[in-house]
């Protein structure tokens, strides 16, 4: 199989595998307990803590472990009902654990305002600004879109944030390991992640809130993670998590040249073969080897089921329902026809894709184009 999905997720490292794997085998202690195994899980989990962060520099009593990345998201947006401020901005393309989290929130007297993208769903700072009343008390802006990849001006939001005194959560899921990452520097108070999409195992995620920061809990039982997220630890889980958080982290700027390498090439490619394709999104200002394209007359669901038939995994992007296809809320949003959205596919290159799988790739593609339009 060909995988060219990493946005949706990716495949655990093999340096992480073999930590959790040794791990369940070996570290089965619960880490509240006092006696040795247990000491020895709780400080497992503890180095995982230090690895995430130096990964994203911030200090480890700083990151709660979660479930993942929705679980971290809605740890945020339910602790508005606890604040006296419960107006909340954000934008139109958030990942569904934003906004229906938001939409259900309002019967509780939560309310949210959302703020429009350009086409290449990108936040204008001027946007958040005017939206802010007196009641705003959180700004929730992801740092990166998981459809076209658009990096937004987060550091903009955060100061506009901090001037007018709003705490400001940024969905950082698609970030790590593409883009450099440092929450000190961008002085943000809460930033959501989750290990698999870098590497890491799926089911467990963190999340960082800036000291001084008050989070209730949303699970509640026992006093693990700073009394906010109550349970047994997932050891195995959490260590992968920051072992692959680690790895990441050094190897940032490779990964970026890698996946940007692949990307040019596919587009090089594909536009040499077909060049009625038109790519959503910026040219640069995105996350690299991330690419949505539409492709004039080629439903992506048709495109999709011949890749998946040459052992090709892409994705279309949109939301499926009990077999019906509807088009993407992102691009919808980004100013897309219903019908360029039906034709619209994410490809999204990983560390371990080369130059001969993108060949492959396109040839299925170009090869599928043509067996689609000559059938219809």
């Amino acid at each position: 199989m060909l995988y060219f999905d990493h946005s949706a997720t990716t495949p655990i490292d093999q340096t992480v595998q073999s930590l959790m794997s040794d791990l369940n085998q070996n570290l089965y202690g619960n880490p509240s307990s006092v006696y040795a195994s247990g000491r020895k899980a709780k400080h497992a989990v503890e180095i995982a803590r230090k690895q995430f962060a130096d990964a994203i520099n911030c200090q480890p009593n700083e990151i709660i472990f979660t479930g993942g990345g929705s679980e971290a998201n809605n740890i945020v947006l339910w602790n508005m009902i606890h604040k006296k401020r419960k107006h909340v901005i954000t934008s139109s393309i958030e990942h569904p654990a934003i906004l229906l989290v938001l939409k259900e929130l309002e019967s509780l007297g939560v309310k949210h305002t959302i703020v429009p993208v350009d086409t290449n769903g990108y936040v204008n700072p001027d946007d958040i600004k005017e939206n802010i009343t007196s009641d705003t008390g959180l700004i929730t802006i992801m740092m990166a879109n998981n459809e076209v990849g658009t990096i937004e001006p987060i550091q903009e939001i955060a100061d506009i944030a901090n001037k007018h005194d709003i705490l400001f959560h940024s969905d950082a899921i698609q970030v790590l390991g593409k883009l450099p990452l440092d929450v000190k520097r961008i002085d943000i108070d809460m930033m959501s992640f989750s290990a698999h999409k870098f590497y890491g195992p799926k089911g467990v995620g963190a999340l960082f809130i800036k000291s001084g920061v008050i989070i209730k809990p949303m699970i509640i039982g026992g006093s693990q993670e700073k009394n906010i997220r109550a349970g047994t630890e997932n050891v195995s889980g959490i260590a992968g998590l920051g072992l692959a958080a680690e790895i990441a982290s050094n190897f940032e700027k490779e990964n970026f040249s890698h996946l940007l390498e692949l990307e040019n090439y596919f587009k090089e490619l594909i536009i040499d073969k077909h060049n009625d394709i038109t790519f959503n999104g910026f040219d640069n200002n995105k996350l690299p080897g991330l690419v949505n394209l539409t492709i004039p007359n080629i439903p992506s669901d048709l495109l999709l089921i011949n890749l998946d038939n040459d052992g090709i995994s892409i994705s279309n992007g949109s939301a499926c329902s009990s077999g019906t296809i509807s088009p993407s809320p992102v691009l919808k949003a980004m100013g897309l026809s219903d019908k360029s959205n039906l034709e619209s596919v994410r490809i999204s290159a990983g560390k371990y894709n080369t130059m001969d799988e993108v060949n492959k790739l396109v040839d299925s593609i170009h090869s599928s184009i043509v067996t689609i339009r000559k059938n219809t």
